[in-house]
């Protein structure tokens, strides 16, 4: 029936062995060299010993909380007070400081402007003072004119005055 043609072959099969060779070598030239190894390494300890020390703070924390809680409630007649007289005092200090190293600064730039050592800001702070200048300059000749037109419709109102 099925005659078998010798001449017939079967198609070769693949050579494996040549494919495995350059998957090893693709494999081995996307591999991490020592020096990378050694690094994630130590970034894998290191990170493992935070994660453990962060459990056990959390953990410490939280059985000095329910130890604890109890002598709080019962002492917080007195704790409240005293955190409140300490955040004012301190808030106040701050605040103190606060002003006097601003203080400080605005007189220092003062004596750099006088000296004339221009410090920065000193050309704006010399163009307002001549904008100042110039306003009032206006202001007084505009009183000036219209002061003598009032004075002189007073008159005509009450020549004896």
């Amino acid at each position: 029936m099925a005659e078998r043609n010798p001449t017939h072959q079967r198609p070769s099969r693949p050579n494996h062995s040549l494919n495995a060779n350059s998957f090893l070598r693709k494999l081995q030239s996307h591999a991490p060299n020592s020096a990378q190894l050694l690094g994630f390494l130590a970034l894998f300890i290191s990170g493992s010993i935070l994660l453990l020390l962060t459990g056990l703070t959390i953990t410490a924390t939280i059985i000095g909380l329910i130890f604890f809680a109890p002598l709080l409630i019962i002492s917080s007649p007195i704790w409240v007070p005293i955190g409140t007289v300490l955040f004012v005092v301190v808030a106040g200090f701050l605040s103190v400081c606060g002003v006097g190293l601003a203080v400080l600064a605005g007189l220092s730039w003062m004596y750099r402007y006088y000296r004339g050592l221009h410090p920065p800001g000193s050309d704006r702070f010399d163009y307002a003072r001549s904008r100042i200048y110039d306003t009032a300059s206006h202001v007084k000749d505009y009183a000036r004119e219209y002061g003598g037109y009032l004075q002189s419709k007073v008159k005509d109102a009450a020549p004896g005055a």
